[in-house]
């Protein structure tokens, strides 16, 4: 169960930095944001790492091979959608059936999207100045687009040229938003964060607290020295307008490990006691780095 305070709950931290400091420094926020999707993906390759007990050959024979062919469609500059989602639902599956945690494959997957456009923002913007005005032109009194072939032609110009300056992987991401944050997202987190607390639970104590203290002291620690040694060994500098009061507060933030901590301590115990007390392990220690971090985020503010 050592992996589970590593991974940091994005929504949650931002969330409550938005809650307790919405006039923050939006260096803070990218920061904070950052480093929330860095921890996410360290925590998915230490799945992929310590939580894999045998991998069969063939079916990672198979995913190399997937993987493969989307990296050929995006060398190729295909920028539909479909064949990505196709070739990586096979992927998802290969990873599955070859023992590697699937997770594992949405990773890779979304390595393989393309995120450049064949137009860039100027060209959109000169290209959309002039569609708009061939629309107003075209106009033809009655206020009615489907009585304008003109209005129709401008219209179609102008989606293509929208969908040309919109990267494949910002469209898949905006598709995905509304269903990722109001169904898989609370489902995900009702379905892992039922603690059973009970006067003859015999969940070990230990793993509560350990799991815990590795969320209230080890993230906001290490999240902030590792800030300070960067700066100090000139890797690094703070953002504009960030404090080091500000830049703690936001460490502890960090803290607040929910939903991927719950799905490691799946993966690590099973369905067992030490399961039960991770869960009120993550759910105290979540609590209490929120809290903390609010405090010194509001502390670190008025002192600015």
């Amino acid at each position: 169960g050592w992996a589970i305070p590593t991974a940091t709950d994005i929504a949650f931290a931002l969330g409550v930095l938005a809650l307790v400091a919405p006039g923050a420094p939006p260096g803070l926020k990218v920061f904070l944001a950052a480093l929330a999707i860095v921890d996410d993906m360290v925590a998915v390759l230490v799945i992929a790492v310590a939580y894999t007990a045998t991998v069969h050959a063939n079916a990672l024979a198979v995913a190399g091979g997937l993987m493969l062919v989307l990296l050929s469609l995006n060398r190729a500059g295909v920028r539909v959608l479909w064949p990505y989602l196709v070739l990586g639902a096979g992927l998802w599956l290969a990873v599955h059936e070859c023992g590697v945690h699937a997770t594992i494959a949405g990773v890779a997957l979304a390595l393989t999207i393309p995120t450049n456009t064949p137009i860039d923002a100027t060209e959109f913007a000169h290209t959309a100045r002039g569609l708009v005005a061939d629309f107003e032109r075209t106009e033809t009194g009655d206020g009615y687009v489907i009585t304008s072939p003109g209005q129709q032609e401008a219209l179609h110009a102008l989606d293509a040229a929208s969908s040309a300056v919109t990267a494949p992987l910002l469209r898949l991401e905006h598709a995905l938003h509304a269903p990722a944050a109001f169904l898989v997202m609370p489902i995900f987190a009702l379905a892992n964060a039922g603690v059973a607390l009970r006067a003859d639970d015999a969940s070990p104590a230990g793993v509560s607290l350990a799991v815990a203290l590795g969320l209230i002291v080890g993230k906001p620690l290490g999240v902030t020295a590792a800030a300070w040694l960067a700066c100090r060994a000139g890797l690094a500098a703070l953002p504009a307008g960030v404090t080091w009061r500000l830049l703690h507060g936001a460490a502890w933030l960090a803290g607040i490990g929910f939903t991927m901590a719950l799905f490691i301590a799946g993966l690590a115990f099973g369905a067992t006691p030490a399961y039960s007390a991770a869960q009120t392990g993550i759910l105290a220690g979540s609590t209490i780095t929120a809290i903390a971090g609010a405090v010194a985020l509001r502390s670190a503010r008025r002192a600015a």
